[in-house]
């Protein structure tokens, strides 16, 4: 779009200018009506010079869109059009904390401290994300009539930069009243520098003046940041001791942002609303430090093979975490041989060694709406209406296909062969998303719009309780329908289940007989792991509902992992027949990716609620630069391993 933006005039064919609604560095703030996911929006102008500005706009943009978190302000889109670059950000009806200190003056200690403990969430967060925001100030930190603060413009305003203040030492990039003293001397920014502008911002909002104190010139606030000189403060209150941290000249004394969130929220907690927000927020870090992807080969109704996995093909590895409280007591639990699992243990099982985990102890038919809740009695096929699928051709539920956290509703066409599908998957850990069109917010829940790729296309919802829920449309031939559709209409049935309530419960146990019952990270004990050298017991990863478990040594380039699964047979297709224990699996090499082995291995074969024959079964997957036959031996020896494990079962009484 050429010349000044106007109200009416739309953006990407779909972004509709109606007002500004502020001014900046960068040029006007406009709200907008997105036309295509009907919702308002914020769109940012920036008008840029050359190419590589645009570049680095784009990357600066691409970052702050891969941060979810109830306090950073969410990135949904970016629009070039070469001298102009547009950002879409979500609409957060607020003022800036500088709107509001300009209106009505300094903040009490109690005010500007729930602010800083929650904008030093949001710093964590992004830290955690490898993502520094470099301009903290008052400016960029928004607040709700509510009292919920959001950080916004993260890496935006550093990309833009166009007013450079220089020094004896270089170039210093910028608002000189809230910059560290570290990046006064021209070092680049830092996790570090964040927290001194957060400490420097939350100082103005308390003392009313930056902790430099009152200059005339721009250049004087950057000679006493350069001198570490601090002022007194003298109305701070019970902030005086964080301030201080968070003010500390040398970066290498000064909090990181998680302790500095510490230390505020003890000097001046937020309300209580605000204050279960930030709780929620940090159990989501601590229990989502990876994502598993599934791996597993599907064949639908009339044996044609077709892939249902997420189109992602690149595995990621666990890397080693400093081992956190909730993470010691999960390695404290486990014990040698197998243990039964979770709220379907009887009360003989549980007194024969059974144990129970603390995410899985209490059924969650009390669980919050929007949330998954209790993962092993969840339903994925409550999330799924097979009716509301019709319109694509003919639809079939199939409960009982692939992983336990998962439910497919199949769709045939005239003459009855499968032509699509429709996935829903539940997560205990939430995706580091590539390919993002938008987000949205939609009854209190994140849904995550991901690129088509090829005949897939995913969808994600952001659940309440820090997990989420994937759903991905599939075509198996050009004349299926459009996949993109079938994962809109799901999902959408998806979000209006969980705005009435969370993830429905199973209505019945498990078979007495079924893997469903077991916890996959007791099937393999310290010993039986020293087969492939530098695997440890408690550097392992547990998947959805424990029915996937991962062991990696702490280089990343060697793994065992068992995935319970389903499906409607197992034959050639799935590798090699090989004997495993006394039973016929099938092994089948770099299938899961280069210098990997997976052995498949039945458990047992079962009607299901629809009358369909069923095998269920373990996958064992190893991975390590070995050759291929040392490989797929060592893969055997630990499904051989796992077999005679289930083996020592309790039977039920």
């Amino acid at each position: 779009m050429l010349g000044t933006p106007e109200a009416g005039d739309k953006i990407a064919g779909r972004y509709l200018l109606r007002e500004p609604i502020g001014r900046g560095g960068m040029g006007v703030v406009w709200l907008a009506w997105d036309e295509r996911l009907e919702r308002q929006v914020a769109v940012k102008c920036a008008r840029l010079d050359d190419d590589r500005a645009a570049r680095r706009l784009m990357g600066e943009a691409r970052n702050a869109g891969r941060l979810h978190h109830p306090n950073i302000v969410g990135v949904f889109d970016f629009v070039d059009e070469g001298a102009t670059c547009w950002i879409i950000m979500e609409y957060v009806p607020s003022r800036s904390l500088a709107q509001i200190l300009a209106e009505s003056g300094p903040l009490t200690p109690e005010d500007a401290g729930s602010i800083g403990c929650q904008i030093a969430a949001a710093l964590a967060k992004s830290h955690h994300e490898g993502v520094v925001h470099g301009d903290v100030t008052p400016e960029n930190i928004l607040v709700t009539d509510e009292g919920v603060a959001r950080l916004t413009d993260f890496g935006i305003s550093r990309a833009l930069w166009s007013d450079v203040t220089h020094s004896t030492t270089g170039s210093v990039r910028g608002k000189p009243r809230y910059l560290a003293p570290e990046l006064a001397k021209g070092l680049p920014a830092g996790e570090k520098s964040d927290v001194f502008s957060l400490g420097a911002s939350l100082f103005m909002a308390v003392e009313g003046r930056s902790p430099y104190g009152e200059a005339e010139h721009l250049m004087a606030y950057l000679a006493r940041a350069v001198e570490g000189h601090i002022e007194p403060a003298h109305r701070t209150g019970p902030l005086e001791g964080p301030l201080t941290a968070l003010l500390e000249v040398e970066p290498r004394r000064r909090p990181d942002a998680a302790r500095a969130q510490e230390l505020l929220t003890r000097a001046a907690p937020p309300p209580p609303h605000i204050a279960e927000q930030l709780h929620d927020s940090r159990m989501r870090d601590l229990t989502s430090p990876t994502l598993r992807l599934r791996r597993l080969v599907r064949r639908a109704r009339d044996s044609t093979p077709f892939m249902l996995q997420p189109p992602r093909p690149v595995r990621r590895r666990r890397h080693r975490l400093a081992i956190t409280v909730v993470a010691l007591a999960a390695a404290g639990a486990i014990t040698a041989g197998l243990v039964l699992f979770g709220p379907w243990a009887s009360k003989d099982e549980g007194d024969q060694g059974g144990r129970t985990d603390a995410t899985d102890a209490k059924p969650s038919a009390t669980a919050s709406a929007g949330a998954i809740g209790d993962e092993r009695t969840a339903d994925p096929c409550g999330l799924l209406d097979v009716a509301s699928l019709s319109r694509f051709g003919a639809t079939v539920l199939a409960p009982d296909y692939g992983e336990f956290d998962r439910c497919d509703v199949l769709v045939r066409n005239n003459s009855g062969d499968d032509i699509a599908d429709v996935q829903v998957n539940l997560d205990s850990d939430r995706d580091d998303f590539d390919g993002i069109l938008s987000t949205r917010l939609t009854n209190g829940l994140t849904v995550v719009t991901l690129k088509r790729d090829g005949r897939a296309c995913e969808r994600a919802v952001l659940t309440a309780d820090g997990k989420q829920i994937r759903v991905i449309g599939k075509q198996f031939d050009e004349a299926a329908p459009d996949p993109c559709q079938m994962a809109d209409a799901a999902t959408d049935h998806v979000v209006g289940v969980l705005a009435d309530g969370p993830v429905p419960r199973r209505s019945s146990p498990p078979a007495a007989n079924s893997l469903a019952r077991l916890d996959t990270c007791a099937l393999l004990d310290a010993t039986e792991l020293k087969r492939l050298p530098g695997v440890e017991a408690d550097n392992r990863d547990r998947g959805f509902g424990s029915w996937a478990c991962d062991w990696s040594s702490d280089d990343g380039t060697r793994e065992v992992e068992i995935q319970f699964s389903q499906d409607n047979s197992l034959d050639s297709d799935d590798g090699t027949p090989v004997n495993v224990a006394g039973t016929k699996s099938y092994s089948i090499a770099d299938e899961a990716e280069d210098d990997s082995c997976t052995v498949r291995t039945p458990h047992r074969t079962y009607t299901d609620s629809v009358g369909d024959r069923t095998t269920e079964l373990f996958q064992l997957t190893v991975y390590a630069p070995q050759p291929t036959e040392q490989l797929c031996s060592l893969a055997r020896e630990f499904a051989a391993a796992v077999v005679q494990n289930i083996a020592k079962r309790p039977q039920e009484r």
